[in-house]
Order: structure tokens, then sequence, then C-alpha cells
């Protein structure tokens, strides 16, 4: 019996930059081996992730609020989980959404102005993004 690909929700805004550089990374590592969808907060971050190379995209509070109940993995950075955050893009329905989710969330702790995760390394998103790629990893083999 062939097993069920994992769906991994890859959440951004604004220009979509640092969710096209996970999709990128996730394609090196998983090829076609798992699902992934990106989910902008706008069009302009969907479009950016669809040409990184996800599975299929949607942008907007609805398509997130909808998504998140489905995935096994979602991917963001910590600001998904914070209403208003991304310059208010991420409304107060798409973070409970999010974070009321059964799916696993791996999240990069990039800097917020506002928020500091006490003990969270101050790496580079690079180094941020190997480490994630690691966790799928162990995470897509179980």
């Amino acid at each position: 019996m062939e097993r069920r690909k994992k769906s991994v929700a890859v959440i951004d805004g604004q220009g979509g930059g640092i969710g096209s550089l996970i999709i990128k990374r996730l394609r090196e590592a998983f090829g076609e081996e798992i699902e992934v969808i990106g989910l902008g907060t706008n069009a302009m971050a969907t479009g950016a992730m669809l040409k990184a190379g996800a599975n299929k995209g949607a942008s907007g509070e609805n398509a997130i609020v909808q998504t998140v109940r489905t995935v096994d993995i979602i991917i963001g950075a910590t600001a998904i989980i914070l209403a208003n955050s991304m310059m208010g893009e991420l409304t107060p329905k798409m973070a409970e959404a999010i974070g009321s989710s059964q799916a696993m969330k791996c999240l990069l702790p990039l800097r917020i102005p506002e928020v500091e995760i006490i003990g969270a390394p101050k790496e580079p998103l690079p180094h941020l993004v190997d480490q994630l790629i690691k966790r799928i990893q162990e995470m897509v083999a179980t």
C-alpha cells in the first residue's frame, strides 16, 4: 500500500521571499515526495511561492483559515501566529486558525520588533532554513 504524501503549508506575506526560499529548499530536499502548498497573505506572496515550486497556492484570510485545517505541517516565521503581524497582513482570524490547527507547526524565530523569543538563536535565515529542512526530513520519515 502506498503511503500518503505529507502535506506542508508554507505561509508568508508581503513579497513572499521567506516562503519562496523555504519552498525552494523543500523541493531540493524532497522533490515531489511531499505536497507543498503556498499560502500567502496576499497574491504577490502566493505568486512568489508558486514560482519557487509550490504544488498549489492560495491567497487571503479564508484560504489560510480553511487550508491549515487539512495539512500535516505548517511552516512560517513566528509572525504567523501573531495577530496583526506582517504590517497588519496576518489577521487575528488567520493567527487563531494557524495556532489552533492540529498540524505540527515549524516556526522560524525571525526578529519581530515587539517580540523577543528568549533563548532563540540569532542565526541568519539560511542557517535557520537548514535546521528547518533537517527537522522536516525527520518528520516525513516517520
